[in-house]
């Protein structure tokens, strides 16, 4: 198992007026998924390549385990890498696939023979070593490919968006299937997506990255209970934004004020809430009366949207629970002090 130190690493391509990944510092546990998270094109891929020596960095520094690898060839970091497009060997067989990095590395035939088997039963293809990778679904493609991976027990394994090219069904699959290997296993494993759904699945902990930027490195809970700002909240789902003044453990604000279970912060700020740890009813503490100016289905949740004199706030209801609430509708709301929330 191998902790990875990433240090103000930047990097700049050549006629860029910007970073594409700008001076980003990471602790990565050894033996855990870390989930680099962000949206297409903010530097995910681009700090995974310069750990994997793919590319140079212009700045800043990573190291296995305290040694600084900089000066390390691809080939020497025991580092493997596998991509959304799983780049199987066509002309050979499942079995010849998944023995190429031992063959590379001369290790005996019959040592081949048996951690091949071994490894297609851990990805669960036993029986399918002699067939061809075009005679596979693309979820088995995958499974071979991360078995050619884990093969050759790599110190790190980077994962870049793996499963963005399967079915919805097989993504679920394979994200079991990830987490289970990655626990037996114990390799320290970097996961690259785009897929807030997935990140928290996989994640251990996740490095949300913006604009090249990282903006929060945390476990997942923390981004939806305690975002570092308001950037950070709105990827996250975050809807309800409300200015106003700390005082002791009183909110003050447009709508009059709330009750909070400690004093977080003093003074000016803006209060948060998740849509889903809105109430509908009367609570302990924070009931306000709202009129409920929209609501919408969405299948597994409702959205409601409520206005509590100028302020709009939206929340997420189980179906079930909002039946008879309709739209002009005046209801009462409760904003538990335990799920407020609070910005700089």
């Amino acid at each position: 198992m191998t902790h990875v130190s990433i240090k103000n690493l930047s990097k700049i391509y050549a006629g860029s007026a910007r970073p594409s990944l700008d001076s980003v510092s990471l602790e990565i546990e050894s033996g855990k998924i870390t989930v680099l998270l962000g949206p297409s094109g903010c530097g995910k891929t681009t700090l995974m390549k310069l750990i994997a020596g793919l590319l140079n960095p212009s700045a800043g520094d990573v190291a296995f385990d305290g040694r600084s690898i900089m000066r390390d060839k691809p080939e020497h970091r025991n580092v493997v890498m596998v991509f959304q497009n799983n780049l199987l060997f066509p002309f050979m067989s499942v079995n010849d696939n998944v023995a190429f990095g031992l063959k590379m590395r001369k290790v005996p035939k019959i040592e081949i023979v048996a951690r091949v088997a071994g490894m297609l039963e851990l990805v669960q293809l036993p029986n399918l070593g002699h067939r061809n990778p075009a005679d596979l679904s693309g979820g088995q493609q995958q499974r071979v490919a991360l078995a050619r991976a884990l093969i050759v027990r790599p110190k790190v394994l980077l994962l870049d968006e793996p499963l963005s090219n399967l079915d919805a069904h097989l993504r679920l699959d394979m994200r079991d299937l990830i987490r289970d290997l990655q626990k037996k296993l114990g390799i320290t494993t970097i996961f690259v997506t785009h897929d807030q759904e997935e990140a928290v699945v996989l994640a251990d902990r996740m490095a949300l990255i913006i604009d090249g930027k990282l903006r929060q490195f945390d476990r997942p809970d923390m981004f939806f209970n305690c975002p570092v700002d308001r950037t950070v909240a709105e990827f996250f789902g975050g809807q309800n934004f409300v200015q106003g003044k700390v005082v002791g453990t009183v909110f003050t604000s447009p709508f009059g004020q709330l009750t909070l279970s400690t004093g977080m912060v003093q003074g000016h700020c803006t209060m948060t809430i998740r849509p889903e740890a809105i109430r509908i009813g009367a609570g302990a503490a924070n009931t306000l009366t709202a009129e409920v100016t929209d609501r919408i289905y969405l299948g597994t949740q409702t959205r409601l949207k409520f206005s509590v004199g100028s302020i709009v706030l939206e929340s997420l209801q189980s179906p079930v629970s909002v039946q008879g609430i309709v739209k002009g509708q005046r209801i009462q709301i409760n904003l538990p002090p335990q799920s407020l929330w609070f910005l700089p």
